[in-house]
C-alpha cells in the first residue's frame, strides 16, 4: 500500500511540475479528458527513430552526451516536448539500413542498442528501460518514461535464431520482420513479392518470437507475410507504424483484409504520423521526381490521421488501434502533429468526435498494453512445452542464404 501511495504521488508530482500538455489554450470539457486519460493509462508510442537521429546527427555523431535531451534537440524529440506530450511509454527503434548487411548487420544492430541504452542510462530521473509489461506500469507509475527496444528489419539477425535470442536478451522486445526491402525469409512492402509471404525459416522466427515473448511488428511487410505471420504466430501481433490502405493506397499500409484478422488474432495497428503514408496527395507527390514536382509541397493534417485511426477502429475495433508516430524517422511532418509535444491536441480532437474516456485509453496504450501481456502469456507456456529452437534457413528451406525460393 505504501508503494502504491508513493507511486502515485511521485506521479502527480512529476505531472505537476513538467510543462502544460499541448492542449487548447483556453481548455475545455476534451482538454480535461484527455489530461486524466493520460494521468491514469500510459500513452505508449510505437515507433520513435531517436537512437538513429543521435547516430546521424552532423555535430557528434552518436554522441549521446553531446545530442542533449534537457533543452531542445534538432529533431522532434526531447525530454520537455516528451513531458508537454504527457508520453508514458515508448517503443525506441534502433533502427538498422538493410544496407547495414555489408558492413555486418548484428554488428551495427548491437552499435544501435548501445546507443539507446545509453540515452535511457543518461536521464534516469526521466527514463527507465523496461523489459515487461509490468515494468512498464511500474516506471509510468514512478513518474518516467518507460522505454522499451524494438528492433526494425529481420536482417539484422543474420538468418540467426541465436542472434534473436541474444537481441531479446538485451531488452529488445519488437521486431519488425522486415523494412523495406526483402530479406532472405521475409517479403518487404516495398520489392516485388520473391517468396509469397515467410519462408519455412521465416515461420520459425516467428514461433522462436512467441517462445521468447518478443512481439512480432508486421509494418514494413508485404501482405503475404503480414497473413502468414497471422497464420502462424499464437500471440497477438503489432503494426508498430502503420495506416489503413484503404483510406492511403500506400504499400506501407495495411489492407482490409488483414484489419479484418485483427479482432481474432487480439493484434493493434499503431497509426503513424508520416506524411506520405496517411495523405493520397502527398504520397503522389512524394514519389515524383523532384524535377516533375509542382507548386508548393502539399500537406498532410491531423485531420488525414484521424481518418486512418477512425477507419481501422470501424474495420477492426477499437480494440485494435493505437498510436505510432515514426517521430525522428520523417523528415517532413503532419500540419499539427509537428513533433512528441502535440500528442494531446490529437486525443483532445477524438474526445470532441465522441470519443469515450474508455476507448481513449485504450488507443493511448490499454490496447498495446494488453498485447504484449497476452504475448507474455503465450511465452510463459511455450516455455514450457518445448526448448529453443537450433533450426537454420538451410535446414528449413534448402538453400543457401539469399538464394530465392524455387
Amino acid at each position: 500500500m505504501r508503494r502504491t501511495a508513493l507511486a502515485r504521488f511521485t506521479l502527480t508530482l512529476a505531472l505537476a511540475l513538467a510543462p502544460a500538455p499541448a492542449l487548447g489554450q483556453g481548455g475545455d470539457a476534451a482538454d480535461e479528458l484527455v489530461r486524466r486519460v493520460l494521468t491514469q493509462t500510459p500513452l505508449f508510442d510505437g515507433h520513435n527513430d531517436l537512437p538513429w537521429a543521435i547516430r546521424e546527427h552532423t555535430g557528434a555523431p552518436g554522441n549521446v552526451e553531446a545530442y542533449d535531451l534537457r533543452g531542445r534537440a534538432p529533431g522532434h524529440t526531447d525530454i520537455p516536448r516528451l513531458r508537454k506530450g504527457m508520453v508514458g511509454a515508448q517503443f525506441w527503434s534502433v533502427y538498422i539500413p538493410f544496407e547495414a548487411t555489408e558492413e555486418g548487420a548484428a554488428r551495427v544492430q548491437l552499435e544501435q542498442i548501445d546507443i539507446a541504452r545509453r540515452v535511457i542510462a543518461r536521464y534516469p530521473d526521466v527514463f527507465e528501460q523496461a523489459y515487461s509489461v509490468s515494468d512498464v506500469e511500474r516506471i509510468f507509475g514512478s513518474g518516467r518514461i518507460a522505454s522499451v527496444l524494438g528492433m526494425e528489419g529481420g536482417h539484422a539477425i543474420e538468418n540467426s535464431l541465436g542472434a534473436l535470442r541474444a537481441f531479446y536478451d538485451l531488452g529488445v522486445r519488437y521486431l519488425t520482420l522486415t523494412h523495406s526491402a526483402n530479406i532472405d525469409w521475409a517479403d518487404s512492402c516495398c520489392e516485388p513479392p520473391r517468396l509469397g509471404g515467410l519462408s519455412e525459416f521465416g515461420k520459425e522466427v516467428v514461433r522462436e518470437m512467441n517462445r521468447l515473448g518478443m512481439l512480432v511488428d508486421l509494418s514494413h511487410t508485404s501482405p503475404g507475410t503480414m497473413h502468414d505471420a497471422l497464420d502462424v504466430s499464437e500471440a497477438p501481433v503489432i503494426f508498430s507504424h502503420s495506416g489503413a490502405r484503404a483510406v492511403t493506397d500506400h504499400p506501407r499500409n495495411v489492407p482490409d483484409d488483414v484489419l479484418r484478422r485483427l479482432p481474432e488474432n487480439g493484434g493493434v495497428v499503431m497509426v503513424t504520423f508520416v506524411p506520405s503514408f496517411v495523405n493520397a496527395e502527398v504520397m503522389r507527390w512524394s514519389s515524383l521526381p523532384p524535377e516533375q514536382r509542382k507548386g508548393s509541397e502539399p500537406r498532410a493534417t491531423m485531420e488525414d490521421v484521424i481518418r486512418h485511426i477512425e477507419h481501422i477502429r470501424r474495420v477492426a475495433g477499437v480494440d485494435h488501434v493505437g498510436i505510432g508516430g515514426d517521430f525522428d524517422g520523417i523528415s517532413a511532418v503532419v500540419q499539427g502533429l509537428e513533433d512528441v509535444s502535440t500528442y494531446p491536441a490529437l486525443f483532445a480532437e477524438l474526445a470532441r468526435r465522441g470519443w469515450t474516456e474508455e476507448e481513449l485509453a485504450k488507443l493511448a496504450g490499454g490496447n498495446v498494453m494488453r498485447v504484449w501481456r497476452e504475448v507474455e502469456r503465450v511465452a510463459a507456456r511455450l516455455q514450457r512445452e518445448r526448448p529453443p529452437s537450433v533450426k537454420t534457413i538451410e535446414e528449413l528451406d534448402g538453400r543457401k542464404a539469399g538464394e530465392p525460393r524455387r
